[in-house]
Order: C-alpha cells, then structure tokens, then sequence
C-alpha cells in the first residue's frame, strides 16, 4: 500500500526529532544553532512546523547543518 501525505510528513518529522533526540538537543538549543547560521526562527515556530510536519526541504536541511548532522540514516525509521 502507497504512502499517504500523512505518512510522508510523519516520516520526516520522526527523522528530525530523532536527530534533536540523539544530540539531546531541545527546540530552543535548535533556535539557537539556526540563528548561529544566520536561519532566524522562533521557538514557537518551530515547535509547529516540527508537530505538523510540514516545512521545506530547506528548512530540514539547515536543521540539519545547525545541529552538525552529516548523514541521516533512513533505515532507522
């Protein structure tokens, strides 16, 4: 059975937060290591786009990059 939208947002919000989780990262430590790249965002807008799973590939990306991330293993999800 296909993916929904649902499923695809879901995935890729899993796969952000368990990032966050292995650093032991908050969403205020991520504010603050996007701003450190020069990505300005609220805590509060943040905690939105990451509980409704959906923002840009772009935006998964700088998360990544602030965070010190150099691969993402898909398998785990």
């Amino acid at each position: 059975m296909p993916k929904t939208a649902k499923d695809w947002e879901d995935q890729v919000k899993a796969m952000l937060k368990a990032e966050l989780k292995r650093r032991g990262l908050s969403y205020a430590d991520l504010v603050g290591k996007l701003a450190d790249i020069g990505v300005m965002d609220s805590e509060p807008n943040i905690r939105n786009k990451l509980s409704r799973g959906k923002f840009t590939a772009v935006f998964l990306v700088q998360c990544l990059e602030a965070i010190g991330a150099t691969s993402l293993r898909l398998s785990d999800l």
